[in-house]
């Protein structure tokens, strides 16, 4: 017996989900899925086996509600880190699906190093869990973008895949334009934040047309890894600038030690 909740999907659309599934059991049966982390067997693709499941070090409340850092203990709801109120971030808040770590890390390595996009779905889908409190308010996603020198070597930006797959499992639409990359920025790798922030003086700029786009919009900004926060708070200052009204920050990883 066909339910009412399929009977109001589009037979078309039901039709295609099915073929897909098909499609997709057939795959399985000639290429089993493997790990994402580690290439181990696992029961369906796009998933961890359980060991590089528990490398994960994901991070739930209690965390500090601007910069998303977890804390080690539950000290009640809405605290802010020590490092957030000594140095406020130009966004409002910030989500990580988990600290830079063991899977984590490895997932991100072999998204933008090793040309792994087939890792963004699973890996946005995680971000759209993570960020539900941001993106239920959000009206774009605006991924960090790549300097075009940067662009033309890697050919993707990791931050728009990563975009595109928040959007699929949310609805936000994504302005993959309204922020450049303008100034060739040196690797952040083994810099202070003092340092960081010199290097990314100057890097973004809004898009031609963007601030028709931007002009009273709540954005999430979306890359990868927050390390410092030196990217992202140079981009969202551009993005406020610009005319956006709020501006916060959904990641992949966090570089941070439990407060």
């Amino acid at each position: 017996m066909t339910s009412e909740a399929e009977t109001s999907i589009p037979l078309g659309t039901r039709l295609g989900a099915g073929a897909r599934q098909v499609a997709r059991a057939a795959l399985d049966l000639i290429l089993p899925p493997l790990c994402l982390g580690c290439a181990a067997p696992v029961g369906s693709a796009g998933t961890l086996c359980p060991k590089c499941w528990t490398g994960m070090d994901f991070i739930a409340l209690p965390y500090c509600e601007r910069l998303g850092t977890p804390f080690s203990a539950d000290l009640g709801y809405g605290l802010i880190s020590p490092k957030a109120i000594a140095e406020p971030p130009a966004f409002g808040r910030a989500r990580a699906v988990a600290r830079y770590d063991a899977t984590a890390r490895l997932l991100v390595h072999r998204l933008k190093y090793s040309d792994r996009l087939d890792l963004s779905a699973t890996m946005g889908g995680l971000m759209a869990r993570a960020g539900v409190e941001l993106l239920a308010e959000a009206n774009l996603l605006v991924p960090v973008p790549l300097h075009k020198r940067r662009l033309w070597g890697r050919r993707f930006n990791q931050a728009g895949e990563l975009a595109k797959a928040v959007s699929r499992e949310t609805g936000v639409p994504v302005a993959h334009e309204a922020l450049a990359r303008v100034k060739a920025t040196k690797s952040q790798v083994g810099l202070s934040a003092s340092e960081r922030a010199r290097n990314l003086s100057g890097a973004f700029r809004p898009a031609a047309g963007a601030k028709g786009v931007l002009a009273g919009q709540r954005v999430v900004l979306i890359d990868d890894v927050m390390t410092t926060g030196s990217t992202l708070n140079s981009a969202a200052r551009v993005l406020r600038r610009a005319g956006a009204a709020e501006v916060d920050a959904l990641v992949f990883a966090l570089v941070a030690e439990r407060v």
